[in-house]
């Protein structure tokens, strides 16, 4: 009996770009804010250099809210593919948490936030946890995954969401202490991974050469915290760094292994 060929769908996931919430420190959960001139230059960028490096998708899939979808139809207008919105790519509901900063989460929700601290996966602001989040993520992916055997897709959405899935897929637990293999996710920074029909694999994680060019310059690079972050990792990041992690440097147009 011949054997089955090798079934392999490729995952591009892309966190949105920034927001001025995303500046100013503000959990935004669900709250539809828009992209802010900073975050549309970096969706373009980004669509800008898949087009250049001549990668092409078979779908794009996008979380509903503004700052995702702007982001995504930078790409699919780029691209030239539909943009399809699935609200399950939403980012973690925060609930009353949402449009608060940081430090007003801290100082009005201190048994909350003490909870969290010791690894108890509560819902955030009365709204959703670790696990709910993970469990419509990886079920909304995989579910995708099925639909597009060895498909190219694109899926923006945010960083919680995109954390979570690198997580199932390195085959870690998504808890307030075991926060998956990336730490960070920089807006639009693509995430790259593949299943095979027996597993997934990640090849690259929170890549961001097209911020890094010298046409972009590093001054565009940000990672502010997502809201499903640890609450020991709630500090305003605008990195110049890029962290990757790769299993294979043998690639499809646009992969570069990153040394940073």
């Amino acid at each position: 009996m011949a054997r089955r060929p090798l079934v392999t769908t490729t995952l591009y996931l892309i966190r949105h770009g920034e927001t001025d919430w995303n500046r100013t420190k503000r959990w935004q959960g669900h709250a539809d804010v828009p992209l802010n001139e900073r975050g549309q230059q970096q969706a373009q960028l980004l669509a800008q250099y898949m087009r250049r490096e001549g990668i092409h998708f078979d779908a794009i899939y996008s979380s509903d809210l503004t700052r995702a979808y702007q982001t995504a139809w930078e790409l699919g207008a780029a691209l030239r593919v539909a943009v399809q919105l699935l609200p399950a790519l939403r980012e973690i509901d925060v609930g009353t948490w949402s449009g608060l900063t940081i430090e007003q989460v801290r100082e009005q929700y201190p048994v909350e936030v003490a909870l969290l601290d010791e690894g108890q996966d509560i819902p955030r602001g009365g709204a959703e946890s670790l696990y709910a989040l993970s469990k419509r993520v990886v079920d909304t992916v995989e579910s995708l995954t099925a639909q597009h055997p060895n498909g190219m897709l694109a899926l923006v959405m945010h960083g919680g969401p995109v954390r979570a899935f690198l997580a199932h897929a390195a085959g870690q637990s998504f808890s307030p202490h075991h926060q998956g293999p990336s730490k960070h996710i920089g807006n639009t920074s693509m995430s790259i991974v593949q299943y095979d029909g027996s597993g997934w694999k990640i090849v690259a994680a929170n890549k961001m050469a097209h911020l890094e060019s010298q046409i972009a310059g590093t001054d565009l690079i940000s990672a502010p915290p997502d809201e499903a972050a640890s609450p020991q990792s709630w500090v305003p990041l605008y990195l110049t760094f890029v962290t990757s992690t790769v299993s294979d440097t043998s690639w499809k147009p646009g992969y570069q292994q990153e040394d940073h």
